[in-house]
């Protein structure tokens, strides 16, 4: 896992690393990386995405918010999978890695699956959160064909996810809070789950706010 860093984070985008997939560890095994087929990225995307990712780059230089692990963001993770019921909770930067500066997971000797702080920019549910700017509940994930096929599922054993946007006053996304489990929730449960994540993303938001006013 990676550890906090004394020095000062760079806000700049550095010069593109190796790319570093969500990895798994699972008790009695070892690790493994998740690399699936590259998916094809269409073609106004691509054209879209440096100028978007730009923008949040110089968003969060204004605001001096960093772009590694933080202590308060790892809180408001911790806060909402709890409040949730959620093994797993992250405040997720869209950058040129989804980049997770803030996670809540299992113990290492759990037996869960442990993730890493960053994954492809393609993987898991929240790229369509950023897409529609809105929140996206997923009580049980297998019941809709189009998102029961992501490869995290397997990868990870995820049955439920919430997730909802971090935008900006200027209407940049910046990224997502989300939680996850591999246990599903009832639709009974789910408006409950729904307006914590919802309720956890205004929270990291206005805390990014106030940074820049300190």
């Amino acid at each position: 896992m990676m550890s906090y860093q004394p020095h000062t984070p760079r806000l700049l985008p550095p010069p593109a690393p190796p790319a570093l997939p969500l990895r798994q560890r699972v008790l009695h095994q070892g690790p493994q990386e998740l690399v699936p087929p590259d998916s094809a990225t269409p073609p106004e995307r691509q054209v879209q995405e440096p100028s978007e990712l730009a923008q949040r780059y110089e968003l969060l230089r204004t605001l001096g918010v960093p772009t590694t692990a933080s202590e308060d963001c790892d809180a408001l993770a911790t806060d909402m999978a709890e409040k949730a019921g959620f093994l797993y909770g992250f405040v997720n930067l869209f950058l040129e890695e989804q980049t997770f500066v803030g996670l809540h997971q299992p113990p290492a000797d759990s037996g869960y699956v442990i993730v890493g702080r960053t994954m492809r920019r393609d993987h898991g549910w929240c790229p369509e959160v950023v897409s529609r700017k809105k929140a996206l509940p997923l009580p049980d994930v297998h019941a809709s064909p189009r998102f029961s096929g992501n490869h995290v599922v397997d990868a990870v054993g995820i049955c439920a996810y919430f997730g909802a946007p971090l935008i900006h006053v200027s209407g940049i996304v910046l990224g997502t809070v989300c939680v996850i489990d591999p246990e599903k929730r009832s639709l009974k449960d789910a408006r409950r789950i729904q307006g914590i994540v919802i309720g956890s993303g205004a929270q990291v938001m206005d805390g990014f706010t106030r940074s820049s006013l300190r």
